[in-house]
């Protein structure tokens, strides 16, 4: 199937569970999976990302959304996910769809060769016409080792799949200039930087975990390689159909012209941070020049990685620069960069040349990207060493 008949959509929980009963909106769910139906014999690809199994395990926990824990959330999800994919199969038997389900922690999108992995199951489960419903395991994952919400999840879906759309439903009909329950909020239309639009984006629903900002952060991941991502309320006859075909209003951010490839996407769009360099203004000025980054060139660094671990670099001044594949440990790089007067093989006991990543394995960022805050602790370290 060619990109172009390829639809990536991401369902918020306050559409699929009654907030008050913690209970599925199966009225919406016949909705939805008659417009992917629709779209089905249209010739799409449609692969659903879909929150909504937490919500739903609550009432069977005995917590709310409110006041529940960690703890009971993982148990919430273990309880919640049968309940949701029985609803999607069985309404999905009226419309003659195979559904299946796919659970990813954030190592299925950081780990590259998990990360082709998925891709090959994904893609092999739309060879056989089957719809695969993606959601986190929640039942395992803690706030350390989670993706956190399902918007950027569902964007690395859509990158993984090479998705020319991207649909985002929630409760509202867009991004909105404003708080929409300000007088005078405009619903913004066309969107090609999504930067502009961050302040704007604050709050979050009582059942999601995502808020406005996560859908500019997973629309930007979007863009990035080639896929035009839509913001749209779920509540309408045809959710998805009426969105592509442009019949109601909604917020769509516009694919770039010039898409990165899917390893550049994969190195500049990362969902955690495994680590971070510090570089010397020299090597900053140098980057995108076809050269490593050497152990000389680093001022400070932070974080505990591995080897293949990609690392967000930065500047003296913490203005985000680039993301690229670190070739040793957070052990080796710190002593080698503590120890540069010394040799890196007598460090190392192995030869090298301690070129910590190679020009091939990064990306200098560009203004499209939402860059990151640098943390704490290795700029005030870089401000300590005084490097050049």
């Amino acid at each position: 199937m060619s990109k172009d008949k390829r639809v990536v959509v991401k369902i918020g929980s306050q559409l699929l569970a009654n907030s008050d009963r913690l209970t599925p909106r199966f009225a919406f769910m016949q909705r939805l999976l008659d417009d992917v139906a629709r779209l089905r014999d249209d010739g799409y690809d449609v692969i659903l990302c879909s929150s909504g199994a937490v919500a739903l395990g609550l009432k069977v926990v005995g917590s709310r959304p409110e006041d529940a824990g960690i703890s009971d959330k993982q148990a919430a999800a273990a309880c919640g996910m049968p309940v949701l994919l029985n609803a999607y199969k069985q309404i999905g038997h009226e419309f003659d769809l195979e559904i299946a389900q796919v659970l990813l922690t954030l190592g299925d999108f950081e780990d590259h060769r998990r990360f082709l992995n998925t891709r090959n199951t994904v893609n092999r489960l739309l060879k056989s016409h089957i719809v695969p419903i993606v959601n986190e395991n929640d039942s395992i994952t803690t706030e350390e080792i989670r993706v956190g919400d399902n918007d950027r999840l569902a964007a690395k879906i859509a990158q993984m799949v090479n998705a020319q759309h991207f649909i985002i439903l929630t409760g509202v009909d867009g991004l909105y200039d404003r708080d929409p329950a300000e007088p005078g909020a405009k619903l913004v239309e066309e969107v090609h930087d999504v930067n502009q639009y961050l302040e704007a984006a604050s709050g979050k629903s009582t059942l999601g975990t995502g808020g406005m900002l996560t859908k500019l952060q997973a629309a930007n991941m979007a863009q990035n390689a080639g896929c035009t991502a839509y913001i749209a309320n779920g509540e309408a006859d045809h959710p998805l159909s009426s969105v592509l075909d442009g019949t109601r209003k909604c917020t769509v951010c516009v694919s770039h012209s010039e898409p990165n490839s899917l390893w550049e996407t994969w190195l500049a769009d990362r969902l955690q941070m495994a680590g971070s360099l510090v570089l010397t203004r020299e090597a900053a000025a140098r980057l995108g020049e076809d050269v490593p980054i050497h152990r000389r060139d680093v001022v400070s660094m932070d974080g505990e990685f591995t080897r293949g671990d990609v690392l967000h670099i930065y500047d003296q001044s913490g203005k985000e620069l680039a993301r690229g594949l670190s070739d040793f440990t957070s052990e080796e790089t710190r002593v080698m960069t503590n120890n540069q007067d010394l040799p890196a093989d007598q460090l190392l006991g192995y030869k090298t040349h301690a070129e910590l990543i190679r020009p091939e394995n990064l990306v200098v960022l560009e203004d499209r990207h939402m860059t990151w805050g640098a943390p704490q602790a290795v700029m005030s370290s870089a401000r300590t060493s005084g490097g050049d």
